[in-house]
């Protein structure tokens, strides 16, 4: 999938990667997100969560990354996993968007078992404009993201949004995990 373009989008380099990161003053912050599934329609569960998380109040979809298939990490006797990125901009505080992703998953039929299972839908908030916090429900930058191509992949191609984000190469460190890490993008046959 392509980036959503709006007037004010990045343009692109003629390799086709973003190569400024417009920001607006809206009062919104620009927020990074990671989608994944590995349970039933892997497909429809990351499109229903893009379509719900634009759909949220005083939010917009502005780009969303490819999706990727990737191996299962940490608990690997399960189905293959579907990723993909998205940035959001919001004018929900972080936990208001913590419990609306949360509220997401569940309309997927997400159900919490075992940590690193198998899911319908995972929704994880990644980074945060301008917020750095570490509390028992909420770990601002997401703690294992820069550890994990399935992550760091689909972030690559819209990291071109970011705005007030630390400064990473984030395609430098995906590229360097992919080497052992399983990642690569999805052409629509299911195995």
């Amino acid at each position: 999938m392509t980036p959503a373009r709006t007037d004010d989008a990045p343009s692109g380099a003629e390799d086709g990667r973003v190569t400024e990161r417009p920001c607006i003053a809206t009062g919104r912050r620009r927020v990074f997100l990671s989608l994944g599934s590995n349970l039933g329609d892997r497909v429809a569960h990351l499109a229903r969560a893009r379509d719900a998380l634009a759909a949220l109040p005083n939010t917009e979809l502005l780009a969303a990354s490819r999706v990727y298939e990737t191996a299962p990490q940490d608990v690997t006797d399960q189905p293959a996993f579907l990723n993909q990125a998205v940035c959001i901009e919001t004018g929900l505080a972080p936990r208001d968007l913590l419990h609306a992703c949360q509220e997401v998953e569940r309309a997927s039929h997400r159900t919490r078992g075992r940590r690193f299972g198998p899911r319908t839908l995972d929704v994880d908030i990644l980074v945060f404009q301008g917020v750095e916090m570490d509390d028992p429900e909420l770990t601002l930058p997401h703690p294992r993201m820069l550890r994990r191509a399935f992550v760091l992949a689909p972030l690559a191609e819209v990291w071109g949004w970011a705005c007030g984000m630390p400064e990473l190469d984030v395609a430098g460190l995906a590229a360097a995990l992919a080497r052992d890490q399983a990642v690569r993008p999805y052409d629509g046959v299911e195995a």
